[in-house]
């Protein structure tokens, strides 16, 4: 038999209730239990960063987190960027991977988002070594990373505008 526990997690603004086994990872609870598939799911051991999501306002890996370790927490997921979906409600910081070519199939792509919202709200006029550190944590297996560090920087700029 199964242990559940309740939880109550706050998740790109709405409340949700649900029981849960005790060994559920946070990564399957927001995608299988919340239907937030923008979460992905690559290395299961916290490498990779595909799974980052924001904790508290902290970016952490989603997958190595038991989901009865955010009771009490407020979440963001790359779904919470652009809560009215469309072309013309993009982030600046989603316009501008699109706008400088910062992603190619997109695997990696939400996990460098919200490893990067909270960095560019701390460091508002990055140089390019500082990105590079802050991304240094997400792997890309497209793009070669100069294209992502270009796409910070016209982040940078759009959000300073």
């Amino acid at each position: 038999m199964t242990d559940l526990y309740n939880i109550t997690v706050t998740i790109n603004g709405t409340t949700y209730e649900r029981a849960v086994e005790s060994r559920m990872l946070l990564s399957d609870f927001i995608r299988h239990e919340i239907d937030l598939t923008g979460t992905h799911i690559g290395c299961e051991h916290g490498v990779c960063g595909a799974c980052t999501i924001l904790f508290d306002g902290q970016p952490v890996r989603s997958c190595i987190i038991f989901a009865v370790q955010a009771d009490g927490h407020e979440l963001m997921t790359v779904e919470g960027l652009t809560p009215d979906a469309g072309e013309e409600n993009l982030h600046p910081l989603q316009a501008s991977f699109k706008e400088a070519h910062g992603l190619q199939c997109g695997f990696c792509t939400p996990g460098f988002l919200m490893t990067l919202l909270p960095f560019l709200e701390e460091t508002p006029n990055p140089t390019e070594q500082e990105i590079r550190e802050a991304i240094s944590g997400n792997i890309c297996r497209c793009t070669g990373y100069q294209h992502i560090v270009e796409a910070v920087q016209l982040a940078a700029q759009k959000l300073q505008a």
